[in-house]
Parts: C-alpha cells; structure tokens; sequence
C-alpha cells in the first residue's frame, strides 16, 4: 500500500500545483456554513495549509487527498469485501438512472461547493442547478433488491467497519506524505497566492479609505 499511496499523493499534490496558478480570489459569495471537508483537517494540517491560506485554496488540496481514499477503499472493497462491493455497485446502478446530479462529474476543486451562488438582484431568474437536479423526470429505474437477511445485515456491517478502518488508515498514511511535500506547498503559496491575497485587501483598504478620516503621524 506505502509504495501506491506515496504515488498517488505525489500526483495529487503535483495536479494542485498545476492549478495554484490558476486561482483567483472570489469576491461573488460568501460560505453560510463552515466547509466540512476542510475545517480541522488533518489533510489541510499536514500540508501546512491550516493558517491564512483561503479556503479555496485549502479545499483543492483536501479533496484531491480525499480522491486518492477512495480510490484505495474501492480498491480495498473490490478486492476483501464482496457483500458490501456487491452493495454498493447495486447502488451505483440505482444512482445512474435517476434524475441529474449537478455536483458529480466536477474538478476536484468544485467538488462539494455550493454550486448556486446569490441570484443578483437584477438579475434575470433562470434556475439553479439545485431545481435543475430535480426537474427532469426519473428514467428506468432497477428495481430495489429483496431485502437482505440478519446475518446479510450483520456481515455487511462487518465489512463497512473493515472499510472505515482501512481508510483512517490510508489517511494516515496520506498525512505523513503530505508532510514531506510541505516545501513546494508553500513554495507555491507565497508564490502565487499570498500576492493576489495581499493585492485584493490593498484594494480594500484603498476603497475605504476616505479624506475625511483622521491619518496618523
């Protein structure tokens, strides 16, 4: 597993490190909520990213860490776990044939933003993705599975429990990774975030500043 994780993470770090470049501060929203993917996480933490580092930058990181878990646990599964690998690829089955689903499909960097931002006030109303979802009628669906036996229930639980153990392990292993990259992470934050950051709160203290306000010195 070492060999495996240490290459995905070093891939993973090296795509976030193609997209620093590209980011750009957002000024068009603000979060209602705290991101749960990336507050207090141990991933944000290990790359060093935890401190004045915006939350669109943190977050790129923490969910290309979280692609490289689940392609381990699905590995895992695929592998160890024939109930719950069974479970889930009937699932997968199911979710494929029902209405859109807007946040699937997306960059690791979107994946798990809120895809409608403030409708503007003068704004024409079209629709937002989250009515989208919705909209559209339901194809052929699967029919559910014949429900499953006590001892199905309690061996499907057994393999979840062996799957949740076998990715807090990965993650792990991810963290201690992630700390030998710490150099050209922040390599990369001073070079190409730190400066659009400390430009956009120039350009703040610039639009509030006022004449009629006393000036020290």
């Amino acid at each position: 597993m070492d060999g495996s994780i240490e290459s995905r993470v070093s891939q993973e770090v090296d795509n976030w490190l193609r997209w620093v470049p590209r980011w750009r501060p957002g000024t068009h929203r603000g979060r209602a909520r705290l991101c749960r993917q990336c507050f207090g996480s141990p991933f944000v933490a290990a790359a060093g990213l935890a401190t004045d580092v915006p939350h669109a930058v943190q977050h790129a990181l923490s969910m290309r860490m979280k692609l490289v878990i689940d392609a381990a646990v699905d590995e895992y599964t695929d592998r160890n776990l024939p109930l719950l690998s069974r479970e889930l690829q009937a699932n997968e089955a199911r979710k494929a044939a029902t209405e859109y689903r807007p946040t699937e499909g997306l960059d690791p960097e979107f994946k798990g933003l809120d895809l409608d931002p403030p409708a503007a006030p003068d704004a024409p109303y079209l629709f937002t993705f989250g009515e989208l979802a919705n909209a559209e009628e339901p194809a052929d669906v699967p029919p559910p599975p014949p429900p499953l036996s006590l001892e199905e229930k309690a061996a499907i639980r057994a393999e979840l429990k062996l799957a949740d153990d076998y990715a807090t392990l990965v993650g792990k292993r991810i963290c201690v990774e992630l700390v030998l990259h710490r150099d050209r992470i922040h390599r990369a934050v001073t070079a190409f975030v730190e400066p659009q950051v400390k430009a956009l709160l120039a350009d703040l203290e610039s639009a509030l500043d006022s004449p009629l306000w006393p000036r020290g010195g």
